[in-house]
């Protein structure tokens, strides 16, 4: 029979015990007190056809009838007066089916590629890649005016506050590089929403887009402010950054599950990391003439919004999740927004031709177009009836293009089409949701398991609306 153990045996026997227990304590109070790192990288719902993607946002409304939407019966019946029915119509004139003048395309048509599919003379370069793009002609989307409209393709929804989309990218899968931020707005836009188009809203703070520049302004502009210091030695830069992350974990202590205080913690450990990475990044003097020349760098009418595309490629390539790159002008003047000057689609089609059609040759040549999703578009697109005594277009949410290009999509591809005059959408009609929908399932993500509760209910890009619209993809 075994005898009892004695209370100084015991005692002994168990001393490293008490000591695991002691250092596991010290070992979760410094744990609960370290900055955090909320943006480090998830696992998806399910396997990626995408890692990051890139949306180049013509912002004002693109019309689909003069790019990428072939319709012959605006030639045969040009100038007609046909009766329309829709929400723009009703609000300008307060009559449904009221009387509209037919406009046929300013911009000839002509097909292009190995696949045939049909563009206009608008965007000759970005024709050259028709065989790796898949056109969805028969989007619709809410709101007939530009506020509401851009609120709801990055938000998905017309006016309450809700999170973007790359803040759903970002909140959802993390960050592939944690020297950068994961969500970056090249050159956004002040109005139509504004900083809304990037933010966060009731996600944690930690996932809002940093912007880079602003609409209208000089490419030179879109940089991070303050990466540099100097007036103090890299040194006493880490002697002070040490200090601050004392002071930092400090407070975190103090304040658990405090989403704002781990927000800023977060920003300043971004801060201090991006000052090694991001002016290397940022900076484009080490790229070749060839590739400079590629985006139409140098050029006046194209070295903006080149050096834009081209950052975009270089924070692709240095592991951004979702990058934004907006064409625009003034708050006052979205650019594609001709009402009474169709013939102004022109310079804006030039300025950003080349550079899109250089950035996706350049992310092909460089194998990173098999893995980032490629989304162009605007808000909506634009009537094929005449406004401004014949010489323009109105806004047209009811049917419009937009195209996709890389990972998981078919290249070469159209999917939907409009009626025969490009007006309103007829065929396997695609929503905005749908479209989020599709990009999330491309990036891994269950658009219905992507939520956030706040206020007592679960919120998602896609509301309680939105399907895959599996047939575009690969």
């Amino acid at each position: 029979m075994d005898m009892p153990i004695s209370r100084r045996e015991m005692l002994r026997n168990s001393a490293c015990g008490f000591g695991y227990l002691a250092l596991a304590g010290l070992a979760a109070e410094r744990a609960a007190a370290a900055p955090l790192n909320p943006l480090a990288p998830r696992i998806p719902h399910f396997a990626p056809r995408a890692k990051r993607m890139i949306f180049l946002f013509m912002q004002g409304g693109v019309s689909q009838v003069d790019s990428f939407d072939y319709k012959p019966s605006l030639e045969k019946n040009d100038g007609k007066s046909l009766a329309f029915d829709d929400a723009r119509v009703l609000a300008n004139t307060g009559k449904r089916g009221s009387q509209q003048s037919v406009m046929k395309p300013l911009w000839k048509f002509a097909q292009h590629g190995q696949s045939g599919r049909w563009a206009s003379e608008l965007f000759p370069e970005i024709n050259v890649h028709v065989d790796d793009l898949c056109f969805i002609h028969s989007m619709h989307t809410e709101g007939v005016a530009h506020g509401p409209a851009t609120l709801f393709l990055h938000c998905g929804a017309t006016n309450v506050v809700r999170p973007s989309m790359g803040s759903w990218v970002l909140y959802g899968l993390g960050s592939e590089n944690e020297n950068l931020p994961g969500f970056v707005s090249i050159g956004p836009s002040a109005g139509n929403g504004g900083a809304r188009n990037y933010g966060n809203a009731f996600l944690p703070a930690m996932y809002q887009g940093t912007a880079l520049g602003r609409a209208g302004a000089s490419a030179e502009q879109a940089t991070i402010r303050n990466l540099g210091n100097a007036v103090l030695s890299p040194a006493d830069q880490r002697r002070q950054f040490g200090l601050l992350r004392e002071l930092n974990a400090e407070q975190l202590g103090r304040s658990p599950g405090d989403s704002e205080v781990e927000a800023i913690i977060a920003s300043y450990e971004l801060g201090w990391r991006m000052q090694n990475n991001a002016p290397g990044v940022l900076d484009t003097k080490g790229e070749s003439q060839e590739t400079l020349d590629l985006y139409g760098i140098g050029q006046s009418a194209t070295d903006n919004f080149g050096r834009q595309c081209l950052m975009a490629r270089r924070l692709c390539e240095s592991g951004v999740r979702f990058i934004q790159v907006t064409y625009g002008d003034s708050t006052a003047n979205p650019a594609w927004d001709q009402h009474s000057n169709m013939p102004q689609h022109a310079v804006h089609a030039k300025n950003v031709d080349r550079p899109i059609a250089g950035l996706l040759a350049d992310l092909k040549r460089r194998g990173l177009l098999d893995d980032t999703l490629v989304w162009w578009g605007s808000e909506f697109g634009r009537t094929p009836y005449a406004q401004g005594k014949g010489t323009g277009r109105d806004h047209n949410p009811d049917g419009f293009t937009v195209w996709l290009a890389g990972a998981g999509v078919k290249p070469g591809f159209a999917f939907g089409a409009t009626d025969e005059l490009g007006h309103m959408a007829v065929e396997d009609r695609v929503h905005m949701h749908d479209l989020h929908a599709t990009i999330l399932h491309l990036l891994g993500l269950n658009h219905e398991q992507l939520t956030y509760r706040y206020s007592g209910r679960n919120f998602r890009l896609t509301d309680v609306h939105g399907r895959v619209v599996e047939e575009i993809l690969v």
